[in-house]
């Protein structure tokens, strides 16, 4: 079969680092962290009191109050996201065919802000069945995609893939996949996450997932450091603008990079806990590799999943060596949650940006907070500790995994005319 090309076109984020995506590089670039006590909420009941939250958003600057209240955050970052990737994009909607636009994006969870303050007023309620009729619209997963569609009028493919910390990545895949095959000629992707909350809080540290550095939590997010001891939790979004190639061409678009292959794989081992030996990690980047059409000494760039949890960690780097050999010495590998915190279904969105833009830029974004080889991870692979180094990237390959056993993984090229 003979695949159309996809290629990025716009681009938008909303992320603990700057609410556009230029700001968000920067943050990325310079090393910066994400991580503070959080403010939401009052955290001192549990053993985490601290995340990665968005900063300095107002969700009256970009919606009317009426509009906003029916909204769940994560569809607040999702609508954000969008509109900056829309305007990136310099797409005009009165030029292209509306039933051949789609819109398939990501979340893990949903709108948990939403079912916890509902459940709350319940049971505060003396358990009086008096619900929002907005509960069930602003909690739904899938309703951001809705809500996406409704704004610009895309009538083509519309859903939400849930697939735990790898939902925004599997959306893309999707997005990809469409256009390639024909029934979309551009499409609206990516993910977004909003679980910084007292049930998101809550329910990740009672698993023991989450790090309890709460004297340095600028310090805690730290993959591949011996002292890891867990993720920091993250929210925000990101969103993308995926054309066929030869539509981007015809209207002028500018063009970040190329899209050219996309796998999954499953664990098939445990609810929450990789696979020891990374057999899933290992599959989904081979099926990635094979089905964008590259070799493993093509890639030059991984932005791994890189959770900073124990065993996490462990198992994608044994994934890396298994797949690359000898070449995983000469490439350049970084976690970007050492800077977010784990946004968890939309985590491969905007870790996806980061890619683009380090082909874009010829720059790759640092690990930061490392302090102590982990001799279980092999130091002498390039893990990109500390400070961003400039290489020039002609292919990049991002992992997102989830909870579940689900794996994907997406490589982007630069791109060739």
């Amino acid at each position: 079969m003979n695949l159309r090309r996809v290629v990025v076109t716009g681009i938008g984020a909303i992320t603990p680092l700057g609410n556009t995506a230029p700001d968000y590089w920067q943050g990325l670039i310079n090393g910066v962290s994400g991580a503070a006590r959080i403010t939401r909420f009052d955290p001192e009941k549990f053993k985490t009191r601290f995340a990665c939250e968005v900063k300095g958003f107002d969700p009256n600057e970009y919606f009317g109050r009426k509009e906003a209240r029916k909204l769940d955050w994560f569809s607040q970052f999702a609508l954000v996201a969008t509109d900056e990737a829309m305007e990136d994009s310099g797409l005009d909607l009165e030029k292209i065919n509306l039933d051949k636009a789609g819109v398939i994006w990501g979340s893990g969870i949903g709108g948990l802000y939403t079912f916890q303050k509902e459940v709350e007023n319940y049971v505060d309620g003396g358990r009086n069945p008096r619900y929002n009729p907005f509960f069930i619209p602003k909690m739904i997963a899938d309703i951001a995609a809705g809500h996406i569609s409704i704004k610009y009028g895309f009538r083509g493919p519309n859903f939400v893939t849930v697939s735990a910390c790898a939902s925004a990545s599997n959306a893309i895949i999707d997005a990809l996949n469409y256009i390639r095959l024909g029934q979309m000629d551009l499409a609206i992707t990516g993910g977004s996450e909003a679980a910084v909350t007292d049930a998101g809080i809550g329910g990740f540290s009672s698993m023991k997932a989450l790090s309890e550095r709460n004297d340095a939590p600028e310090l805690a997010s730290r993959p591949f450091d011996k002292d890891r001891d867990g993720f920091v939790l993250g929210e925000g979004g990101a969103a993308l603008i995926l054309e066929e190639y030869g539509h981007a061409k015809a209207r002028g678009a500018k063009i970040y990079a190329e899209i050219i292959g996309g796998g999954m794989s499953a664990d098939a081992h445990h609810i929450t806990a990789p696979h020891p030996e990374g057999r899933g990690a290992r599959n989904v980047m081979l099926n990635a590799i094979e089905n964008a059409g590259v070799t493993p000494q093509d890639v030059d760039y991984i932005n791994v999943h890189g959770t900073s949890t124990p065993l996490g960690d462990v198992s994608e780097v044994l994934a890396i060596k298994d797949v690359f050999g000898e070449h995983a010495y000469k490439l350049n590998v970084s976690s970007t949650k050492s800077m977010t915190g784990h946004l968890l279904g939309a985590a491969g969105a905007v870790e996806a940006v980061a890619s683009i833009f380090a082909i874009q830029h010829g720059i790759i974004p640092p690990t930061i907070n490392h302090f102590t080889d982990d001799e279980a991870l092999d130091p002498k692979i390039n893990f990109t500790f500390n400070k961003a180094q400039e290489r020039e990237v002609r292919v990049a390959l991002s992992n997102t995994f989830g909870f579940g056993g689900h794996n994907t993984s997406i490589i982007f090229r630069k791109l060739q005319e």
